[in-house]
């Protein structure tokens, strides 16, 4: 089996890393190039930052906040969020990133994933997807958790992959920021309809969630915020807890 993935997010506004519940009612979290500092020395295996409000000001990520974080990281870096082109991914790749993350501008523009791929291939390129639960399933939204896409979770998943998507990053919008634990029966779903990694995300409150997350729900890595940036638990501490339950982890 093969080692999961534990990785830290920062959800950005103005340059502040920012948490919120269900994407609303943000508060400042810390700064993100000391945070990104804490979680290198902690062993987080690789770290997101989303620009959380550059879609909706209709601008790029921050290129000097990824810079900064940057600098702190030995490890993979992925940014999302500004991302409507092939020259806004250029920008954050030249700022630092080692993936880019496309979320709205790819359910706007689909062969966006496939042109990414082609350029910097398909392990650089994340398909992010922020999905709600409803009768019928999960839907997706768009801009920020704000505008229904009209797709369903599991189908959109498969398209891109299909397009040139190298992983996925599943977002429960219900769970976000609740720390009722993540949504494993969404993670299960969407991870055993794709034969790409499905990062997990959205929820995490207990170690225990993230045991869940990797047996009931299947997926191959799991993304956390507010359980870490709060230092409530540490990385180590977390990491012990997965492999003393037969979980595989890097160390």
């Amino acid at each position: 089996m093969l080692a999961r993935r534990i990785i830290a997010c920062l959800d950005l506004r103005h340059g502040r890393v920012v948490k919120g519940v269900n994407f609303e009612g943000l508060r400042n979290a810390g700064d993100p190039a000391e945070l990104a500092c804490r979680y290198n020395s902690e062993g987080i295996d690789e770290m997101v930052i989303l620009d959380i409000t550059a879609t909706r000001e209709e601008r790029r990520a921050l290129p000097e906040t990824i810079r900064a974080v940057s600098r702190e990281l030995f490890i993979p870096l992925t940014v999302g969020g500004g991302i409507r082109s092939d020259a806004d991914a250029a920008a954050v790749v030249d700022a630092g990133a080692d993936k880019v993350s496309v979320n709205t501008a790819a359910l706007a523009d689909p062969p966006l994933l496939t042109r990414l791929a082609n350029r910097y291939g398909c392990q650089a390129v994340i398909a992010a997807i922020d999905a709600k639960r409803s009768a019928q399933g999960w839907r997706v939204f768009g801009h920020s958790g704000s505008v229904d896409a009209n797709r369903d979770a599991i189908e959109w998943a498969r398209e891109a992959e299909a397009r040139g998507a190298g992983e996925i990053l599943l977002t429960s919008i219900d769970r976000d920021g609740t720390k009722a634990g993540f949504d494993c029966e969404m993670t299960a779903a969407v991870s055993d309809a794709v034969d790409i990694p499905v990062i997990a995300s959205g929820g995490a409150g207990t170690f225990d969630h993230f045991t869940d997350v990797f047996t009931r729900g299947h997926a191959d890595a799991a993304l956390a915020a507010s359980i870490f940036h709060y230092a409530e638990s540490s990385v180590s501490d977390l990491k012990r807890h997965l492999r003393d339950r037969g979980i595989p982890v890097r160390l």
